[in-house]
């Protein structure tokens, strides 16, 4: 074999290895990685703004090991989610060109990367965070691969089940910034009203996803409740209820954490809520994709803009101040 020759099939050799790198970060969905890891960071945050006394030291560890314990674990579950749901991804528009349905890695070789990133990701939060931590990561894991995916095609209840994995985070994040309270830092009024906040928060924001999507959901044999309610009724009173709830649920942190946040987090929350319910109104009566798109869209900026604003409010309040 002559020396240009190996070349080029080294090229190729790299090629197609960098390929299957990009595939299975693909198979991690990085966007809902990424905003899974903030919530847990804005948990850990604002728990350290209320407990305050926690060493330098301490901060620094608990705060990496939250960011890549968190970070591996949402990877690996999120891998998990796409080696199950293969068939019903090759079946579905939006989804059959992902990496396992497109052929672009082996099926066993995501089931392998999606175990090994929820292990290590719970190992890093036991070892830098603590067994609380790393318990919750598991819980989100388990029961978003184990319980809400097989669900899904099997009952409309599963976008609420699948909430419970999804609102976890931020306690994982509040937790370890926690570590002399101990299992008692698991129902501090702080963390739970996070909680609260990303469990209702995630209804209408995935209501509004499968209604745009709900023709490709039912190829895909998917029973979200817009897939089994054509008139949309049963739908728009789920989106105009949980957008009321998110109002309360935006408040809940302000009230649950007097001392860190005030009036600058209750104007913003009650300001963004109403609006966000406005398009939700706005759905329920329409009952069109392009309502339910804006929906989406709204629902995608309320979060951020509440969380950096509570924990800017939180951190002018407590550090500067």
């Amino acid at each position: 074999m002559s020396q240009t020759t190996g070349f080029v099939i080294t090229r190729v050799e790299q090629r197609a290895s960098g390929s299957v790198a990009r595939a299975l970060i693909e198979t991690t969905k990085p966007g809902i990685t990424r905003l899974v890891t903030i919530t847990a960071l804005v948990g850990f945050a604002l728990s350290v703004l209320v407990h305050e006394s926690v060493p330098v030291l301490t901060l620094a560890i608990t705060g990496l090991g939250t960011l890549f314990g968190t970070a591996l674990s949402a990877s690996g579950a999120n891998a998990l989610n796409q080696w199950y749901e293969v068939s019903r991804d090759a079946r579905m528009k939006r989804t059959c060109a992902r990496p396992i349905p497109a052929g672009r890695v082996p099926a066993t070789t995501v089931l392998w990367f999606g175990s090994l990133l929820s292990l290590l990701g719970a190992l890093i939060l036991a070892l830098a965070c603590g067994p609380i931590p790393a318990g919750i990561s598991l819980v989100c894991v388990i029961s978003y691969v184990l319980i809400y995916t097989p669900m899904k095609p099997a009952s409309a209840w599963s976008t609420l089940v699948g909430a419970v994995p999804g609102a976890l985070p931020p306690l994982i994040g509040w937790t370890a910034a926690a570590p002399m309270a101990g299992a008692g830092s698991l129902i501090e009024p702080g963390g739970l009203a996070l909680v609260a906040l990303m469990m209702v928060w995630q209804i209408p924001h995935f209501m509004a996803i499968a209604w745009m999507y709900r023709e490709d959901y039912a190829r895909g044999g998917m029973r979200m409740l817009p897939v089994i309610d054509p008139s949309g009724v049963r739908t728009a009173s789920v989106v105009l209820l949980t957008g009321v709830l998110l109002i309360v649920a935006t408040v809940a942190p302000v009230v649950a954490m007097p001392g860190v946040l005030g009036m600058v987090s209750l104007v913003v929350a009650i300001g963004t809520g109403l609006a966000f319910l406005y398009l939700c109104i706005r759905l329920a009566q329409r009952r069109t994709t392009k309502a339910a798109r804006a929906v989406f869209f709204a629902s995608i900026i309320h979060l951020p803009v509440l969380l950096i604003v509570m924990v800017g409010e939180a951190f002018v309040r407590v550090v500067v101040l």
